[in-house]
């Protein structure tokens, strides 16, 4: 299954949901970045660094982020926020899981209409 890295804006329910599918979840808390207005280019960095898929909902920095990188990363996914938790989890459990290719590649998760 995938690595990721969960930046802080992802509810812990939705962390915890992708562990049950079997993903390994890195959060910045059990990281020690948690609470310390880490800049978004060093959030990347670290996912670089630990070879995690990157997991925020902060779509439109890490989408910026992407399109000026220099340097290669195991993924970014980016997700609208969800109430439903587990279903969130799901559909990035699904997103994942069906991508032919993650490295390098950003992709979205969106909240169903």
């Amino acid at each position: 299954m995938a690595r990721f890295y969960s930046n802080e804006n992802i509810p812990l329910q939705v962390v915890t949901e992708l562990r049950r599918l079997g993903h390994d979840v890195l959060i910045s808390l059990d990281a020690g970045r948690a609470n310390a207005s880490v800049p978004d280019s060093e959030v990347l960095e670290f996912a670089v660094v630990e070879r995690r898929i990157l997991l925020s909902n902060n779509r439109r920095h890490f989408l910026r982020l992407h399109r000026i990188r220099t340097m290669h990363h195991a993924g970014i996914v980016i997700c609208t926020f969800d109430p439903d938790f587990s279903r969130l989890a799901r559909r990035i459990h699904e997103t994942i899981t069906s991508a032919p290719e993650v490295l390098n590649q950003l992709m979205r998760v969106n909240q169903p209409d």
